[in-house]
Formats: C-alpha cells, structure tokens, sequence
C-alpha cells in the first residue's frame, strides 16, 4: 500500500496531480479544492494517498489530510454501492467537517445537492453511516470537544480512527475501555489506539 507520496509537483490540474518522486511521475486523482491546496507547481509537497486496486487497473487517490482519507475509506468500505468516484465526489462537493455535521443532522437536502450523488445516495450514506456504523455518534461528541475531557476527546479520537479502520463501533468501544482498565495511565490518542489494537487482534 503506498500510504503517502513526497517529491516535487510537476503538475496541478483540477482533480490531477502529478508528483515527480526520485525520477518517477505519479497521478494522482484528487477532490476538487483551491489551487493551492496542494501546493505550487515546482515545489515539494507530501500528499496522503490511497491506492484503489481493480483488475485492470490501479489508481492513486491523494488526500490534503487525514480527515479527507479516513472519510473515502469510510464511504467505500461501509456505504453499499459507494465506490471511489462517489466518495471523491462527495469530498469535491464539501469539506470533510462540513460533510459530518451533514450526516450527525441527518441534512439529506446538503448531500443530495453534491455532484453525481442523489436523493437515494445520500439517504443511504446517512442510514449506513448511522445505524450501521454509529459514526454519527462520535462525529457528534468531535464537535463537541470544548465540552469534554481531555481524556475523553482521546478516547473519542482513538474511536474514530479505529471505525475508520473497519472496526465496528461497538467492538472499537469494548477495546478501548479495555485498554484504559489495564493501564489507567493511558491519555493520549496514540496510547490508546495502539492499547485497543493489541487486544483487538
């Protein structure tokens, strides 16, 4: 898996990069964003990534941050009949904060208006996102991170970034309360992600 790209930006179309790394050319398809999200032509730049891999074909999706990333991989991996150019579209149509506060809401109008989604995408992704996931939950309390602890914001954090991770939940909830009963010492997002890892595998 090539997890992220660093060289120099050859060129920078609309939804394509091109990045020279030691003498090789990667494209990379990206979400529509301002022409300096990436970066300056002739410039170094590092840019996450993800490569999608069919029979006939593999293509490298690149990503201005971590949030944008977990969110594709969440829509392909957990949303039915969501692929890589639906969850492209849905990064190009809004940010990625913009898109949680959507689904938490349940703001079918906002979703329903991105390019090359629709009604029935959109009431999918949310039904999915929700029930299936319970995604909302945690994007919620994110929102509301002046209002938790310190401890509890980690805790939060380790969550996503576990049910980004295709952990369900409630089993992502379980690692992590256990992880903190065997070492009350944990705080810090890293801690805790790598304490429910061990007890998840």
């Amino acid at each position: 898996m090539i997890t992220f790209l660093r060289g120099k930006l050859v060129e920078n179309w609309p939804n394509r990069l091109v990045i020279d790394v030691n003498g090789v050319g990667y494209e990379v398809l990206v979400p529509l964003a301002g022409s300096d999200a990436y970066g300056r032509v002739g410039s170094e730049v590092k840019i996450l990534t993800h490569l999608h891999i069919r029979e006939q074909e593999h293509t490298l999706f690149g990503f201005p941050g971590a949030d944008e990333r977990d969110l594709f991989r969440l829509l392909m991996d957990r949303v039915s009949g969501v692929g890589p150019k639906v969850a492209m579209a849905v990064l190009s149509g809004m940010s990625a904060g913009d898109f949680k506060a959507a689904v938490v809401s349940g703001d079918l109008a906002s979703l329903a208006s991105i390019k090359g989604l629709g009604r029935k995408t959109a009431e999918r992704i949310v039904l999915e996102l929700k029930d299936k996931v319970g995604v909302a939950e945690a994007w919620e309390a994110q929102t509301r991170t002046g209002e938790l602890s310190p401890e509890a914001t980690a805790r939060n954090d380790a969550l996503l970034a576990l049910i980004s991770l295709g952990y369900k939940q409630a089993d992502a909830q379980k690692a992590i309360a256990a992880a903190a009963k065997q070492d009350p010492a944990l705080s810090h997002t890293d801690e805790i992600l790598r304490g429910a890892l061990r007890l998840m595998q």
